[in-house]
């Protein structure tokens, strides 16, 4: 097996030189990189993970708990956080936290004691129990797509977090829904305790409020984020004494519930009903009819998070900061458009 110092000899430069390199440590010249990383690919070597590890108390290691499997939207943000890291020279840990508080916090303490550098976590809707956690063992740690209130001593945020817009968003899709004439417009919305959730109800309020309408809390229900809930939820805004002749849903997983229960009762989009929805996905352009939707960047979200992390465990006393990304508003017939004319536009 070739060592560090074949490397060297064979590129004509010190050990030195060929850590550096390797490690990113200090800047080599073009010339003398491409020949160390062309002594690297003729010789084969691999570094040893472990045993710079124990030199540097680093190993080069992301942990990352999202609910990816029960949520399509967190397989995007996975898509964009294992890319990032791999540029990086990262691995990446990956721990299903279930969006249940006491799995995450025992999935953040596995993470944690595999020695991962930092960790990139959604939280759940009681992240009490992940905050303490992080904050007792000072882990260097992005929080992902759901914003939480922890302050710091100096009254800002604890953690640095990365997310996309919601408020702004949602609120479009409201007043395009009014812009068509719709006076009665429903919102199934996620999970209470979600900053997202919370975030969104505020957009629909706020968009009820431009388009000049009141507030109706009969239309706004909670689908809990997933199908099954959502499609529940659709079923008791359908039964009302005057049901809304319009819906938006908060999330996509949601959407393929309340499209259950419109179907259940015979129901068309969008000439029974019009349909909405925050968060956009791979097949909402096969639907017919194709659905209206807010697209996050849930892969530049992912990717944003990992250079986040990196930064702040590059200079661990730098100020804690809260990203947004925005939005896009994907102008489909769902919404009872025939003719779309503003696909694509930002939110």
């Amino acid at each position: 097996m070739a060592t560090m110092a074949d490397v060297a000899r064979s590129a004509g430069v010190s050990v030195a030189t060929v850590s550096h390199v390797l490690n990113g440590t200090r800047p080599v010249l073009p010339h003398t990189r491409q020949a160390v990383l062309d002594a690297v690919e003729e010789l084969g070597y691999t570094t040893n993970t472990l045993a710079r590890s124990l030199v540097t108390a680093r190993t080069r290691s992301i942990g990352l708990a999202v609910s990816a499997i029960s949520n399509p939207y967190f397989t995007e943000i996975l898509q964009g956080v294992e890319t990032a890291a791999l540029e990086a020279g990262y691995s990446l840990l990956i721990a299903d936290p279930h969006d249940d508080p006491e799995h995450e916090r025992k999935v953040v303490r596995l993470l944690h004691e595999r020695r991962v550098d930092g960790l990139i976590v959604a939280p759940s809707a009681d992240p009490h129990g992940l905050l303490d956690y992080l904050g007792r063992h000072d882990v260097p740690a992005v929080l992902l797509d759901r914003l939480v209130n922890a302050t710091g001593k100096d009254g800002g945020p604890f953690f640095d977090q990365v997310c996309a817009d919601n408020a702004e968003p949602m609120s479009r899709l409201v007043t395009h829904l009014a812009g068509l004439g719709h006076r009665r417009i429903g919102l199934v919305a996620g999970r209470p305790g979600l900053s997202t959730t919370s975030e969104r109800i505020t957009g629909y309020r706020s968009g009820l409020a431009f388009a000049g309408l009141a507030y109706d809390e009969r239309l706004l229900v909670h689908g809990d984020s997933e199908s099954a809930g959502a499609e529940q939820a659709t079923q008791a805004l359908l039964s009302l004494g005057v049901p809304p002749t319009a819906l938006v849903t908060g999330n996509n997983a949601m959407t393929i519930g309340v499209l259950r229960a419109l179907g259940a009762r015979g129901l068309s989009v969008p000439d029974d009903i019009a349909l909405c929805c925050f968060d956009d996905f791979a097949w909402a352009d096969l639907f017919s009819p194709r659905l209206t939707a807010i697209a996050q960047p849930g892969r530049d979200i992912g990717a944003r998070a990992v250079r986040v992390l990196l930064e702040r465990l590059a200079e661990p006393g730098r100020p804690v900061r809260t990203v947004r990304l925005p939005c896009t508003f994907v102008h489909r017939t769902s919404c009872g458009c025939t003719s779309p004319s503003e696909e694509g536009t930002p939110s």
